[in-house]
């Protein structure tokens, strides 16, 4: 059973996300679902990802929490300094040195990183731990490297290590 099922949670989880995504649950949308919850776990198991481990739920819980709050304070942020057209904006690079090694992990503060208005994710070298990204405004008072090493590394360190 296991060889034609490995996951039946994430054969589930397909199922019900082509579901909604379809807003259906006609014949044909329940049999293409099933289709792609039994065939994605199975190709899922050949990319041979390390098994997902977490740690401390609660630091979810404290990570969602500080994104949340991030995220609304970055959008009022970007809406402020786009209205106002600010001629003392400095956009660019900036080089963050992560702990983080957890491939879940950089996922995850990859999507952070990128969701967060004024901010993007632009390269991450494996070798040195070196993440850059492109920041909207590097404001002279913004450490970026301290903030996300506190504000995320930390976290992620404790769900993913």
């Amino acid at each position: 059973m296991s060889r034609w099922l490995p996951s039946p949670a994430t054969s589930l989880g397909l199922l019900a996300l082509w579901l909604l995504l379809n807003q259906s649950v006609s014949p044909g949308h329940l049999l293409l679902g099933a289709i792609l919850g039994l065939l994605g776990p199975l190709i899922l198991r050949r990319l041979e990802a390390p098994p997902l481990k977490l740690a401390r739920p609660d630091a979810i819980l404290r990570l969602l929490c500080a994104f949340g709050a991030d995220m609304v304070r970055s959008n009022l942020k970007v809406a402020r300094t786009i209205l106002r057209d600010d001629p003392g904006r400095t956009p660019g690079f900036t080089r963050i040195p992560l702990r983080l090694r957890s491939p879940y992990g950089l996922a995850a503060l990859a999507c952070i990183i990128t969701a967060t208005p004024g901010t993007s994710w632009v390269s991450y070298d494996p070798a040195t731990g070196i993440l850059v990204i492109h920041v909207l405004d590097l404001s002279e008072g913004d450490d970026w490297s301290a903030l996300i090493g506190w504000r995320y590394e930390r976290l992620l360190l404790e769900i993913f290590e």
